[in-house]
């Protein structure tokens, strides 16, 4: 059987990844009887203190067991913690050791949501691929510059560690490790018992692109305001750079560091988003809605549109638009 813990971190924490990660252990167990099959998952609430209050005071959460009880465990789930990412860490910063440890001695490990931000303080996310909710990306990315940040992604699985994406995508993630464990007959049941989406993989479709202002560098910010306002214009990497008395390497530097996109890039990501909230609300074809934001291949806006959304511009709007739904 296999030994999960689910931690109760001390603050703000996300009580739906912790209790929807143990009921639904809790029905694989049942499922696996009911087929003759032997439970598989032995699960744990664990915590550093009896009784963890959430910061609300709304709710209490009693763990099963404390980490200085639990000497080895296979698999560790991290629900999201969300207070301030620095203040989290240090509330909590006596899991870390335990976790760490745990790991190099065979378990494997799961965060959920900003979660990632826990684990990525341990170290263990170093070098490796990850997920985080895609609000919290280029925070992400600040924090942690040597991890590698897929925020497009639902979930990611990479040496015994996974991640996975914003909200409610940890039931995603969930699924995968039943899947993994339990097999996909199992996760099928799951899947269609709890009403879960079965082998989505991405966010891109949720992501709401408002520009990563989140830095200190005023001209690149200069940069990045032209190019909302002027999105349905070609706008040209030397017609920026020398509107703001910069060689285009500089700016091309400094505008990647500061926003973690390139200009070319983050001129794509605002055209999409301009026609995301175009396709969302009104009743233009799609020529019309590329024309409005400045693109005139249908081929090239089709083939942006879908690397940054997930989706072809039809498809978007057949899901987002209501007054388009037959």
């Amino acid at each position: 059987m296999k030994h999960v813990s689910i931690l109760i971190p001390r603050g703000h924490t996300s009580l739906v990844n912790i209790e929807g990660t143990h009921q639904i252990l809790g029905e694989v167990n049942k499922i696996l009887s009911q087929m003759g099959r032997d439970p598989i998952f032995n699960v744990k609430l664990v915590g550093l203190s009896r009784a963890t209050t959430q910061t609300s005071g709304l709710f209490t959460v009693n763990p099963d067991v404390l980490i200085n009880d639990v000497k080895k465990t296979d698999l560790i789930f991290i629900p999201a913690l969300h207070d301030d990412q620095v203040r989290a860490r240090e509330m909590n910063k006596e899991f870390i050791p335990w976790i760490i440890n745990q790991y190099k001695n065979g378990a494997e490990i799961a965060s959920f949501c900003i979660g990632s931000f826990f684990l990525a303080s341990t170290g263990l996310l170093k070098g490796k691929q990850c997920t985080t909710h895609w609000i919290f990306a280029n925070e992400f990315r600040n924090m942690f510059p040597d991890v590698i940040l897929l925020d497009d992604k639902i979930m990611t699985a990479q040496d015994g560690i996974y991640t996975s994406g914003g909200a409610y995508s940890y039931l995603n993630l969930l699924l995968y490790l039943i899947e993994k464990y339990a097999g996909r007959d199992v996760a099928l049941i799951i899947s269609k018992a709890f009403m879960i989406d079965i082998d989505k993989d991405n966010q891109s479709q949720f992501i709401i692109f408002k520009g990563q202002k989140g830095h200190d560098d005023e001209q690149v910010k200069k940069a990045q305001e032209y190019i909302e306002k002027n999105f349905n214009e070609k706008i040209t990497i030397e017609q920026l750079a020398g509107m703001l008395a910069l060689s285009r390497r500089s700016l091309e530097r400094r505008f990647k560091k500061a926003t973690c996109n390139t200009v070319t890039e983050y001129v794509h990501r605002v055209k999409v988003e301009a026609a995301k909230i175009n396709l969302e609300s009104s009743r233009e074809n799609v020529n019309e809605v590329m024309y409005n934001v400045g693109y005139q291949d249908p081929k090239a806006f089709r083939e942006t549109f879908k690397r940054i959304t997930g989706l072809s511009p039809i498809q978007y709007r057949k899901k987002y638009n209501r007054e388009m739904t037959p």
